[in-house]
């Protein structure tokens, strides 16, 4: 396992690997994005990426049929597209419509085109589309009033097909208001509507993250400032049920959920410095595989 130290000068947020795990791109507060080439144990400075004008809290790589690029969100209110070109990174668009800091972003499955979710502090949720002649569409929804901390796709959006054979678009946000929505592109009304709100946590929502696992049942975990991890299951169209990961409270508030490739295994952060791994049971309890103390 390599291990960087001395990334940056002020508290790193967020650490991506690219679609090929080549090069890992890293955020801090000390308002950079840092570019490493990745070769097994072995790591190289690229780039330092500066245009930020606060903390930098998430970046997310776009699916390389796009091009090299990379996508930052930060306490500024702005959301920065970088493109490296042979090399060369440059800053090629900036999206300032929001009025408070943006928490996150994720890019679309690739089948929806160059869609980017983008989660703010203003309550707002921003679903922005970069298109082939350089113009912007976006189009924005008031996700939760208090505060939108999180956002995620649902990763099989681009793949379900709708009435007239266009790919559903499909996300789910998580708030201040303790609460987690999922949203969908109603084709009639030509907007993002509100499709269905799960509650269940007891603070702030701090990160969603929704299952790409090819089981029948859809997975969403939502970590919470409550100490507790959920996790929602949808059969089909059924109601969404919660369970909790485990029956007692975190020791610390949790900041992170996240799952493995093939959407079986979950990370859980937050903050008590320590990663655990958690895998579902056959009788459908969630057990602890690994715990990894950073």
């Amino acid at each position: 396992m390599a291990t960087y130290t001395n990334l940056h000068e002020d508290m790193v947020h967020d650490a991506v690997l690219d679609y090929y795990g080549k090069r890992l791109a890293t955020c801090s507060s000390d308002r950079t994005i840092k570019i490493f080439a990745v070769d097994g144990n072995n790591h190289r400075l690229e780039e330092t990426l500066r245009g930020h004008d606060g903390p930098v809290w998430q970046v997310a790589w776009a699916h390389p049929r796009f091009g090299t690029i990379l996508a930052s969100a930060g306490y500024d209110g702005k959301v920065l597209i970088w493109r490296d070109d042979n090399g060369r990174w440059s800053l090629i668009s900036e999206y300032t419509s929001h009025q408070a800091s943006v928490n996150s972003v994720q890019w679309a499955p690739h089948e929806l085109g160059a869609l980017l979710l983008c989660a703010s502090s203003d309550g707002n949720v921003s679903i922005v589309e970069f298109k082939d002649d350089g113009s912007i569409d976006s189009s924005m929804v008031v996700a939760h009033p208090t505060g939108c901390n999180t956002a995620t796709w649902d990763p099989s959006a681009g793949m379900v097909r709708g009435t007239g054979s266009q790919p559903i678009r499909r996300f789910s946000t998580g708030g201040c208001d303790n609460t987690i929505k999922i949203w969908s592109f109603n084709e009639e009304q030509d907007r993002y509507v509100e499709e269905a709100v799960l509650k269940g946590h007891t603070d702030w929502v701090r990160d969603i993250a929704w299952s790409a696992s090819v089981f029948p049942k859809s997975y969403i975990a939502s970590a919470s400032q409550d100490k507790t991890v959920l996790i929602w299951t949808q059969e089909g169209d059924g109601e969404w049920v919660q369970r909790p990961l485990q029956q007692e409270k975190f020791s610390e508030a949790l900041w992170r959920v996240s799952w493995s490739l093939s959407g079986n295994i979950l990370a859980v952060s937050g903050g008590d410095n320590k990663v655990t791994l958690w895998k579902e049971s056959i009788q459908g309890t969630w057990e602890t595989c690994a715990t990894i103390d950073s």
